[in-house]
């Protein structure tokens, strides 16, 4: 499993621009960058190299920070392979709250990460079916 950085922001001009400077301040590099929106918050999730480094940096800046948990498989890059693998969850009867795809820069694979209730299950079903799972991306 891999640590994921939460922020929970104000949708305003400039706050994505405040929050990455914030990390490079700190010497925190991201690996993966993704936001979910609304009409004045959202939710900026990041797979970066020292979590808890920028959420104590953030925090400090009046952001709302959580770190948690989220499974990270190394899927193909040949079409399909994202499908295959989430038939295989759904044939499991094992529901997500939530996926991206991200890169890894180790294997040069794309990388599914998956948030969900119960991500031991997820985690040894996926591995149980062949997927490399990860503990970083870089």
């Amino acid at each position: 499993m891999i640590r994921q950085l939460s922020i929970f922001a104000e949708n305003r001009k400039g706050t994505m621009n405040r929050i990455t400077q914030i990390l490079a301040d700190n010497e925190v590099n991201m690996n993966t960058l993704i936001t979910n929106d609304s009409a004045e918050f959202g939710i900026i999730r990041m797979l970066v190299s020292d979590s808890e480094k920028a959420a104590k940096a953030l925090s400090e800046a009046g952001y709302l920070c959580h770190i948690d948990f989220v499974v990270a498989a190394e899927i193909g890059d040949d079409c399909g392979c994202l499908n295959a693998m989430l038939t295989a969850l759904s044939r499991a009867n094992i529901n997500l709250d939530y996926l991206y795809v991200t890169y890894s820069s180790l294997s040069k694979l794309p990388v599914a990460i998956l948030k969900a209730t119960d991500l031991m299950e997820i985690e040894d079903f996926l591995a149980g079916k062949g997927y490399h799972m990860l503990e970083r991306l870089a």
